[in-house]
């Protein structure tokens, strides 16, 4: 745990236990939302729920190599053994499928080998690496699958667009000039689910986020409607789905971790 702090962390940031993110250089903004470090004290198991948020992420775990997570459409526990160390680096929707190069809808919901997408890319990052090393490569490898793959502009564009919970996927299609058959089979490539199901876990995030600001104290249904919930029945519905628990039950975890 000696190792150096790479450039992209704060001082006395890098390596701490538990999850921490910070943002990705300003050449990569629009590919990377964040890079991440998740460090497991020596003490004990951790395990975690993981909730779907529209991204993919490349990670390398100390002892095991790298390893792409597709984007989730449900809840995902993950165990992770007493020491773990990962780091890792979060692809924006729309990003994930161009810098894989490959249909992201064929990593939905799994979790796959570097080795098996990008050979070449995986021994850049073996599991024997010093942790700071493979923070420096993770990037490197990131920003040259960024340069390399070619974002789609309507999808990226329709992407920005359904951040607004109230707006219509057909709507969309017009705006970025594609019919919906055209959108969904582009979101499928890019993203890796269709155009309402990115809306839908968009506005979940949103929830999540509140829920995160208030330190899990907030007014559930004042919180569904900023959100973008038509009511809390509409919100308990989708978080059920998303994240296996109730708005209540997930505050109490959020607030709890």
């Amino acid at each position: 745990m000696a190792t150096p702090a790479v450039e992209w962390v704060p001082r006395g940031a890098w390596l701490a236990p538990g999850y921490a993110e910070w943002a990705p250089p300003p050449a990569l903004r629009d590919v990377v939302a964040c890079l991440w470090a998740a460090v497991v004290p020596e003490d004990a198991d951790r395990k975690a729920l993981v909730l779907p948020d529209a991204c993919s992420d490349l990670i390398w775990q100390q002892g095991a190599g790298a390893h792409v997570a597709g984007p989730d459409t449900g809840p995902a526990t993950v165990i992770s053994p007493a020491g773990t160390v990962m780091v890792g680096v979060r692809f924006r929707p729309a990003a994930g499928g161009p810098a894989l190069g490959v249909p992201l809808s064929e990593l939905r919901d799994l979790r796959v080998d570097l080795a098996e997408l990008l050979p070449g890319a995986a021994r850049e990052l073996p599991a024997a690496l010093d942790p700071g090393v493979a923070a420096e490569r993770v990037l490197s490898v990131a920003g040259l699958l960024a340069v390399e793959g070619d974002l789609d502009p309507a999808v990226t564009r329709a992407a920005a667009l359904l951040r607004d919970p109230a707006i219509r996927v057909e709507r969309v299609a017009g705006e970025v000039g594609l019919s919906m058959r055209q959108l969904r089979r582009r979101f499928h490539a890019a993203v890796g689910y269709g155009p309402k199901t990115l809306q839908r876990v968009g506005r979940f995030q949103r929830f999540v986020r509140e829920l995160d600001a208030s330190g899990g104290s907030c007014d559930l249904a004042l919180a569904a409607a900023d959100a973008g919930y038509a009511d809390q029945s509409h919100l308990t519905r989708d978080c059920v789905e998303l994240s296996g628990l109730t708005p209540a039950a997930l505050a109490g975890l959020r607030s709890a971790s």
